[in-house]
């Protein structure tokens, strides 16, 4: 009979000497003081979710908690390094045995010491995005698959196929008929894609960024007792962001967690905004049923904005049906300020309101670098870049690369300029590699081609194009797409008689370009969005030079590096989608194209799905939540169509679920038209 046997604790280290209470708000310090066991904690924007966690942890070592026994699971590594700075800034306690990191990051080092039970060896490689493309190039070339018909799906979006898989655990069928079903004729391949990646995988030693998850579950589950060591020494786990955790990370969560150990999840569903990379709401709004007898903290006191913003947005989420019951309240004086309501007369006319009203702010003592204009897409940018150029106001975007540096609207600017332009190699080259079975070497050949046709130095156009290069050989596989290509050519230009520039990019797109998309970025809806805004830019134009000029022109400011305007430039305001801008601040906020269809999305109206609509709500409570002292939501009440005319826009529907006593409207006036400011 084995004989009992005790360890005593040891002498806790010692005390932080932390007054919590006098520190911490009451809603805070319920949550950091509350006893072991199973707590979630929902914080509200702007409510010091971070500060809450990581005094949690400080109260867990003052209070005997060995760092060994803390497990701080985030999102960002950048997350936990802050967290266990301030920690460690806090308390005089060794932190160095807590483990602290993304989920990734957690698995990754589980798995460096057990890799050998799931087949693997513990110098195992980790794939990035380029590793995963060459290694899916590699496996695609011994499938059987025939890709001369049509656009077999490129590794990028194989890769965000496969990701959703782990990530959700949703069958590949269900994943393509949902996000991807201009492939759904491919599952059959695509799945044999899959099984040929993962097998490819094991064999190479290797594993992505997906697997590093899921991969750590399924050592998990497949052995106990290496589970029961972890569940031994995490007595105390911290998850930081719980709205945006997939059914991998919970799974991992919950194996962890186990039965008895104390579990700590902050979050705020109302900024759950994810679902289109596999986070699950379902996950936080059901951690009560999930843990039955958690604990579920309230944490409302908002220290970034005036209570006029907070009104505004505790109105905003209350008309989603899922979610906790939360309503923010300000620390701050009422500034006497309302969110206002500005509709302008188009595009052209909201960015131009938007550029004046920033100089003015900045008159009024804001600086640039206090102030951001916020979209749902990034092309909803483009008439805001434009402007801000042309006033001289340094910008920088987070949301991507400027409207004109992007990679889809520089292939379609490559068609047009290669029209106007014959002797301009690196367009034509460019074009041409758009095509399956088209890489440098047949680019060149078919580049040497044309100069050997003589047209590059004619002077005159060509009638037809199709009627000369159709005659130009070209490899099996590229052989329907060049004829189109061909015949889009044709329709840009007939002699020296040119499209539109709108027209133009209308052929470009339909033609050819579509269906490059949809199999080359897993984001084509959102590329497509771009060039169709491209095309509305290019109805200001007739003149195809004149256009590409303008395109030039906008790509970059003064010979400098594009990207953001002039380094020397510190004082810059920020343009990013909300996405992006979450977890940011700024005094003033500009919230722009609030149109139905744009925002929220049309595909998503489309769907008609309530809790796609609930997400898109959720995405406009947390674009309000980033201002601190002033908030502007603007929309165009006309938007110039390129071929159907202008159109009527619909304000947002967003805009009909507060009171109107909440905001102030502004009525802007065309008395004189906008002029050009004095460069800032």
């Amino acid at each position: 009979m084995a004989r009992e046997y005790t360890l005593h604790r040891r002498t806790p280290g010692p005390a932080s000497g932390i007054d919590y209470r006098a520190e911490l708000n009451a809603e805070q310090y319920a949550a950091v003081s509350s006893p072991p066991g199973r707590a979630l904690v929902i914080a509200g924007a702007g409510s010091g979710k971070t500060r809450t966690l990581t005094y949690r942890v400080a109260w867990l070592l003052d209070h005997g908690i060995d760092a060994r026994q803390v497990l701080l699971l985030t999102f960002t590594n950048k997350a936990a390094r802050e967290m266990t700075d301030r920690v460690r800034d806090l308390a005089p306690h060794d932190t160095s045995p807590l483990w602290a990191g993304t989920f990734h990051s957690i698995g990754s080092r589980i798995l460096r010491h057990h890799a050998e039970e799931i087949g693997f060896t513990r110098s195992f490689s980790i794939l990035d995005r380029d590793d995963q493309k060459s290694m899916l190039n590699a496996v695609i070339g011994t499938c059987d698959i025939d890709t001369k018909q049509r656009r077999f799906p490129k590794p990028d979006v194989l890769a965000s196929i496969f990701s959703l898989v782990e990530n959700t655990g949703e069958p590949i069928e269900q994943i393509i008929g949902a996000r991807y079903d201009h492939f759904y004729e491919w599952i059959a391949a695509i799945e044999q894609v899959r099984q040929g990646y993962i097998a490819k995988k094991q064999a190479t030693n290797s594993m992505d960024f997906d697997d590093l998850l899921s991969r750590t579950v399924q050592l998990f589950e497949d052995r106990p007792d290496i589970l029961a060591l972890y569940q031994k020494r995490f007595k105390h786990i911290l998850v930081d962001e719980y709205q945006d955790t997939n059914q991998v990370q919970s799974r991992m969560i919950d194996l962890l967690a186990g039965e008895t150990n104390s579990l700590m999840a902050v979050g705020d569903d109302a900024q759950s905004i994810y679902s289109w990379r596999g986070a699950d709401m379902k996950l936080i709004l059901g951690f009560p049923l999930r843990y039955p007898g958690a604990v579920v903290h309230t944490i409302e006191t908002n220290y970034r904005s005036v209570p006029e913003i907070l009104d505004l947005s505790n109105a905003a989420i209350r008309a989603n049906s899922g979610r906790f019951e939360k309503d923010l309240r300000s620390s701050r004086s009422p500034l006497g300020i309302k969110p206002a309501l500005v509709p302008l007369q188009d595009p052209n006319s909201q960015a131009a309101f938007v550029a004046q009203r920033m100089l003015e702010l900045r008159d009024e003592g804001i600086a640039l670098e206090e102030m951001a204009v916020l979209y749902r897409a990034h092309f909803q940018s483009l008439e805001i870049q434009m402007e801000l150029t042309r006033r001289g106001i340094p910008f920088a975007i987070t949301s991507g690369l400027r409207f004109f540096e992007q990679a889809h609207i520089k292939d379609i600017a490559a068609f047009m300029r290669f029209v106007v332009n014959r002797r301009d190699e690196v367009s034509f080259l460019r074009m041409v590699s758009l095509l399956p079975g088209c890489g440098p070497g047949t680019a060149a050949k078919l580049w040497s081609a044309w100069l050997a046709s003589g047209q590059a130095e004619n002077p005159n156009p060509p009638a037809k194009w199709s009627d000369l290069l159709l005659g130009f050989k070209v490899p099996k596989k590229s052989a329907k797409h060049w004829e189109q290509l061909c015949y889009t050519l044709d329709e840009l230009s007939s002699g020296s008689t040119f499209a539109s520039p709108a027209a133009m990019i209308f052929s470009i797109l339909e033609g050819l370009y579509a269906e490059y998309l949809t199999a080359s970025f897993d984001n084509a809806d959102s590329r497509r969005a771009d060039i169709e805004q491209l095309s509305q830019y290019a109805g200001n134009f007739d003149d195809i030079l004149e256009f590409l000029e303008q395109l030039s022109l906008m790509s970059g400011t003064d010979g400098q590096p594009t990207g953001e305007t002039a380094e020397s430039d510190d004082e810059k305001v920020t343009l990013s989608s909300i996405h992006q801008a979450k977890g940011l601040e700024w005094k003033a906020v500009f919230l722009i194209w609030l149109v139905d269809g744009q925002f929220p999305n049309g595909r998503i109206l489309d769907a008609d799905d309530p809790d796609l609509i609930e997400e898109e709500r959720r995405l406009f409570y947390v674009a309000i939540t980033r201002a601190k002292d002033e908030l502007y939501l603007s929309y165009p009440m006309m938007n110039p169509k390129s071929y159907t005319g202008d159109i009527l826009c619909h304000p947002s529907r967003f805009l009909d679920d507060f009171p109107a006593e909440l905001i102030e409207e502004w009525k802007v006036g065309n008395d004189s038209p906008w002029s050009d400011d004095e460069p800032f």
